[in-house]
């Protein structure tokens, strides 16, 4: 389960393209989260993401791909509850995290704030009822 395979990540232009068009989005700092919900189940894992950090932020490819490196492996181990829940409910998504801040921060710090940005996710996907 502590995998991160290629059927994971959102590589589908489409998709993407849907992402930015008909997609939701929120902030949970340090990450830009745009999500969009798959309807017709064509999905092989309850859902697909991809990791951008802009190289506006950050001019170096080995800082960008630091960042990019723990973010993976945050998702990649944390992701257990987030797929469960996922299937519980019956949806599937797709959505993208881009990293935000102007500073390289620390893996311990992004783990916390992406399991919340995953609580989140799951909030805006299953909203709770009344």
């Amino acid at each position: 389960m502590f995998t991160f395979k290629k059927e994971e990540r959102l590589c589908r232009k489409s998709y993407l393209d849907a992402l930015f068009t008909g997609g939701s989005s929120f902030f949970v700092f340090p990450f830009a989260i745009h999500l969009l919900e798959i309807t017709d189940g064509s999905l092989p894992f309850p859902a697909q993401v991809v990791f951008s950090v802009p190289k506006r932020r950050f001019k170096k490819a080995t800082d960008r791909n630091l960042v990019r490196r723990r973010l993976k492996e945050a998702y990649r181990l944390n992701k257990a509850k987030f797929y469960e829940e996922l299937l519980r409910s019956n949806k599937q998504v797709v959505f993208l995290v881009s990293y935000s801040a102007k500073e390289i921060r620390d893996y311990a710090f992004l783990e916390k704030q992406l399991v919340y940005a995953l609580h989140r996710l799951l909030d805006a996907v299953n909203p709770p009822a009344p």
